[in-house]
């Protein structure tokens, strides 16, 4: 990258609602790779800088460049996070580890920049429509929220639109989806679609289904879901043992998140291509290869021929937010040296 023998190294950071990942990436003329990582509980530390603490105590290193995927709006660099009681400060972040330069990125356009790191063993493909990276393209990402952004790339470059799309109002599309939503809005008055595009949102799914007596649930399944992770235990039910109440409810999730996802595609005009990522997707890709999802993203009426014309892909590498990070730091520490240096006097003339 830059000419010499010792590589420069990258502390990059995915942080989740869930968990939060870290990782020191070194980049030289070898290319770029992860020197170290670990994944902590989000949950049990009061902040991020704890965590970059373990894991720098524990992974010592002469970091040239910090970058951190934050769940949450970054605003001049500070974010108040969204499914965590976390602020999280580039200054802060600075002073105290001694760093100059620490960039933070809404999680999903860390997301976004990992795109371009991965290579096509990396998707996995819901239609056969070539991906344009030439066009905009859309990336949404359900897992323990929803997240939402817009890419827009020319050769090498990529610019990447942060976005809250994951709290726009859910929009039902039939008179099922109508009692959910009223289900839904009886327990948090405003609906947004990451009460149901989420892991969250499968239990909410989950619940309305067995409370409204459309599916029963089994004595065991009860069990299951008091002893094990609710989302995970629905998901496995549904794909292993075809059990007919979490079947249904990753079926209506599905059908749910082709629709929003159509809805991205329009509103952005992302023809380039649709992404999926997250957590969730690369879990439930059975289901989703089915055809539900494609029929409701598609299911736009009068702009079904536009919409049937757009790529949709998988994204089965859990680590793209981390690498995006890094990209995104990595080309920043680029960019400041080919950066012309200019002197005072030069400002003056």
């Amino acid at each position: 990258m830059n000419g010499e023998t010792k590589p420069v190294l990258v502390l990059a950071g995915d942080v989740g609602g869930t968990k939060t990942n870290l990782a020191l990436f070194a980049c030289d003329e070898k290319g770029t790779r992860i020197r170290a990582e670990a994944t902590f509980p989000s949950a049990r530390a009061l902040n991020l800088s704890a965590l970059v603490a373990r894991f720098v105590e524990n992974h010592p290193a002469q970091v040239s460049a910090a970058c951190f995927g934050i769940p949450g709006p970054v605003i001049r660099g500070r974010s108040r996070t969204t499914n965590l009681p976390w602020v999280v400060s580039e200054d802060e972040l600075k002073a105290r580890f001694g760093w100059s330069r620490v960039y933070l990125l809404n999680d999903l356009s860390a997301s976004a920049h990992g795109v371009p790191t991965l290579d096509r063993r990396r998707f996995s493909a819901l239609n056969r429509i070539r991906i344009k990276p030439d066009q905009p393209r859309s990336l949404l990402a359900p897992g323990t929220g929803l997240g939402v952004s817009i890419m827009i790339g020319r050769g090498d470059t990529l610019k990447v639109l942060p976005s809250e799309g994951g709290h726009v109002d859910f929009a039902p599309s039939d008179e099922d989806e109508v009692d959910l939503w009223r289900h839904l809005r009886s327990r948090f008055g405003h609906v947004s679609i990451e009460r149901i595009l989420s892991g969250p949102g499968l239990l909410n799914i989950y619940a309305w289904l067995r409370d409204s007596g459309r599916r029963s649930e089994p004595r065991w399944l009860a069990r299951r879901l008091e002893q094990e992770d609710g989302p995970a235990a629905i998901t496995r039910a549904a794909l292993e043992r075809d059990e007919p109440l979490c079947r249904e409810t990753l079926l209506r999730f599905v059908s749910i998140l082709g629709a929003a996802a159509g809805n991205v595609a329009l509103t952005a005009m992302t023809t380039g291509g649709v992404y999926l990522g997250g957590g969730i997707p690369p879990k439930i890709l059975p289901i989703l290869k089915e055809g539900a999802f494609l029929e409701t993203f598609a299911n736009k009426g009068r702009f079904r021929p536009l919409v049937e014309k757009i790529g949709v892909r998988v994204i089965m590498d859990e680590r793209t937010a981390l690498k995006g990070a890094a990209r995104f730091a990595f080309e920043r520490l680029e960019a400041e040296r080919r950066a012309p240096i200019t002197t005072a006097d030069e400002r003056r003339r």
